[in-house]
């Protein structure tokens, strides 16, 4: 019995720290994408600037590709690094409402395919991110 209780004691923190990974990632995106929509300077447009503002909120979306990507923890950090990288190298290409969503799907991909040894095809992500096949 004691072994059995060790033995849940070390699954239940996994299943925590994903969650707390999201929180803490939607956290971080929701308010860098609110502050540069809020920025007066002229941002760069580019294929990742969808025409309107998704209606599923960051953290849903997150939760959406946790749910359906099927993705090992570790790349949800890797890929806020790959966006953190990103954000310092295009300083004029802003993540914002428009844009965030993408940029989160291609980063989780990209860091899927380098962290895990099974991964989805692009066409998987695209459909799990809502991306329609025009976008592509």
């Amino acid at each position: 019995i004691q072994i059995q209780t060790m033995n849940q004691d070390l699954q239940e923190p996994m299943a925590e720290i994903m969650p707390n990974i999201i929180t803490a990632m939607s956290y971080l995106l929701q308010r860098v994408s609110e502050t540069n929509d809020h920025l007066s300077q002229k941002q760069s447009i580019s294929g990742f600037h969808g025409i309107t503002k998704p209606s599923i909120s960051i953290r849903s979306y997150l939760e959406r590709i946790f749910k359906y990507a099927n993705c090992s923890h570790s790349c949800y950090i890797v890929a806020y690094i790959y966006l953190d990288r990103f954000i310092k190298k295009q300083p004029f290409l802003l993540i914002n409402s428009f844009s965030v969503h993408r940029f989160i799907i291609t980063s989780v991909l990209v860091s899927a395919k380098f962290m895990d040894d099974l991964c989805c095809n692009n066409g998987y992500y695209a459909h799990v991110g809502g991306i329609s096949k025009k976008r592509r």
